[in-house]
């Protein structure tokens, strides 16, 4: 995607310094700084702090981590258990989504068929740009199935504005390229339908206000940052008329992990009548599980991500404590939505309802058993 005219993805590799690059997703929108990760210790900070943020983005990232374990000079040539270990450790950096696993599993059994610790070299670094580029495409393909949804309100409205509530950050930043949520929208816009986006906030780190926002103003896109408890009041007034969030893992059940906040706004689509699409390639899905409340690990981050906050003060990024300083914080970092109040599912594949069954006869070689 362009950044002031320039083409930018939020993480790539540099042939010249055999390096891997990321933006620093902490300080944007009023900092952009670029970041190389030059250790495994460097992508596990990267995938913890969040530096890099986003299930697709995290996959990738892990990726490319098994290629950074095998180059630094730690690495005992191709010893499998000291390989093996650092795969664990990258995998143990997040623990709720599920393209982080995958991506590194991939990349470490692309290296494992290979003795040579050369060979071994070559197939870390080309599995794991595959997966990056596989990233790429399947959000391109979310965008082109979604965009006939936008395109069908925007005929229903007659040319008006269509009005799209997401929450979180499910765009380019997240994903490599177009999104996910995000990839729907920025293909309508560009073919000329009328769209406008309310961007929650998305509370604590403020993602939506921060980054979605910088992407779609960067993009020309028209939009309103809002606090994240104003969706409901803008759905009982239609003032909008579809909702898209991005997903860090969905059980084959259709059960929905995302930020923090996502289940009250499907609660709230549902009480209004307003669709509540969930954009997500199949690297996000979890194959092996149903039950997303009871199954999937929910991350409980640092409270002191409840406690402050971050923005511009007079020209420099500054960090403000809110609360009163000895109060107590709580940070689980997502909710489930459960398959009942989600309307469908928008993949590389095409739009399904979210029903096991239609998730399997999109993608009938995950069944099991």
């Amino acid at each position: 995607m362009k950044v002031d005219g320039k083409e930018m993805r939020p993480i790539w590799f540099d042939r010249a310094s055999k390096t891997v690059q990321v933006i620093d997703q902490r300080f944007l929108p009023h900092e952009l700084i670029i970041e190389s990760l030059n250790t495994v210790d460097d992508v596990i900070h990267a995938i913890k702090e969040m530096v890099v943020r986003g299930a697709p983005l995290i996959g990738a990232t892990g990726a490319l981590g098994v290629y950074v374990s095998l180059v630094r000079k730690n690495n005992d040539g191709a010893d499998n258990e000291y390989f093996e270990g650092e795969c664990n450790r990258l995998k143990d950096a997040r623990p709720t989504a599920m393209n982080l696993f995958r991506g590194v599993n991939r990349v470490r059994d692309a290296v494992l068929k290979k003795i040579d610790y050369d060979a071994r070299v070559k197939a870390a670094l080309a599995e794991a740009l595959a997966v990056v580029e596989e990233e790429v495409l399947n959000c391109q393909q979310i965008g082109r199935h979604g965009f006939s949804i936008i395109e069908d309100i925007s005929r229903k409205k007659g040319g008006q504005s269509v009005n799209i509530l997401t929450h979180c950050n499910a765009g380019w930043l997240a994903c490599v390229e177009y999104g996910t949520a995000t990839a729907p929208i920025y293909m309508a816009f560009d073919h000329d339908i009328d769209v406008h986006v309310w961007v929650d906030e998305t509370r604590p780190l403020n993602q939506g206000a921060r980054l979605t926002a910088w992407e779609l103003g960067k993009h020309g896109i028209h939009h309103t940052v809002i606090t994240d408890n104003a969706g409901g009041h803008l759905m009982q007034h239609g003032r909008v008329d579809l909702v898209i969030v991005g997903t860090d893992r969905t059980t084959r059940a259709g059960d929905v992990a995302n930020k923090i906040g996502t289940y009250l706004k499907a609660l709230a689509a549902r009480d209004n009548n307003i669709p509540f699409y969930v954009a997500l390639p199949s690297s996000t899905f979890d194959w092996g599980i149903t039950d997303g409340i009871k199954d999937i690990p929910i991350e409980e981050r640092d409270p002191d991500e409840i406690r402050y906050v971050q923005g511009l003060c007079h020209g420099k990024v500054q960090t403000v404590l809110v609360p009163p300083e000895m109060s107590p914080a709580a940070n689980p970092a997502f909710d489930v939505t459960p398959a009942r109040l989600v309307t469908g599912f928008i993949t590389e594949r095409g739009v399904c309802n979210a029903t096991e069954r239609d998730i399997m006869a999109l993608f009938p070689e995950k069944r099991i058993g």
